[in-house]
């Protein structure tokens, strides 16, 4: 049976942590890698490392941070921010990233998204889309984006192995999640989903799989500012029935 998973989002702008709400406002919270040792200390599940600055300054995610943060790291993790080519995967999957996390280049480049299936396999490649609770697409380097079912079905065709969908609305808000946007948004992928966005309380990552159908949440603010950490988040999981990984 599918184990449910607890996955913490660490958003950095290069080498510092950051906590944003919707994207914009921004709070700095540090070194990446003492991070990375708190999570690593709580076995959480697998975790998350998004370059938010990356694509806007044209650069990749730095491949010497991958290789200092994995000889740090036993938990699976995935890297993403500026990634655009084969050879920046394998940049990154050699510094020790597991999965790598394309977003901007999901959305103008799906012949790049095919070749990375086809060369690095389905497992490697997770598509992250960042959507309103409008049921659009944003992003900040694209001024016009496509429609987000269309957009949906042409990653589906790509054959990617899972999506990150993050409600820009909600993210860093800690406003609880949007139900009916994550079971929109489970819905219309045959691949597992990560929701992240809004979320509060350990009870919000029950309610995203058994209300919003998806198969991983994402976290961030709620570990950062509250008490609450992903083994309370399991705990909720495990006791209302729904497979989760332990700790």
């Amino acid at each position: 049976m599918l184990k449910h998973r607890i996955i913490p989002i660490v958003l950095i702008d290069g080498f510092s942590v950051l906590k944003t709400i919707k994207f914009d406002t921004r709070r700095n919270l540090g070194s990446p890698i003492t991070v990375l040792r708190t999570y690593e200390t709580r076995n959480v599940d697998e975790l998350i490392m998004l370059d938010i600055n990356a694509s806007l300054e044209d650069r990749c995610f730095d491949q010497w941070l991958v290789e200092e943060l994995s000889s740090e790291c036993f938990m699976p993790l995935t890297v993403g921010g500026g990634i655009k080519s084969c050879r920046e995967i394998e940049n990154l999957l050699s510094a020790g990233a597991d999965k790598v996390s394309i977003n901007t280049s999901a959305l103008t480049d799906l012949t790049f998204i095919n070749e990375a299936v086809v060369e690095f396999g389905s497992q490697c490649i997770v598509a992250s889309v960042d959507v309103f609770a409008a049921e659009q697409i944003y992003n900040k380097r694209i001024s016009k984006t496509p429609n987000l079912a269309d957009h949906l079905i042409r990653l589906n065709d790509c054959d990617v192995g899972e999506y990150l969908f993050c409600d820009v609305s909600r993210e860093g808000t800690m406003l609880g999640p949007d139900l009916k946007l994550a079971k929109l948004l489970a819905e219309q992928t045959p691949k597992p989903t990560i929701y992240a966005g809004g979320v509060s309380q350990p009870s919000d990552c029950s309610d995203l799989i058994e209300v919003g159908k998806v198969d991983a949440v994402g976290c961030s603010s709620i570990f950062h500012f509250t008490n609450f950490t992903p083994e309370d988040c399991r705990s909720n999981l495990q006791g209302r029935g729904i497979p989760a990984r332990r700790g």
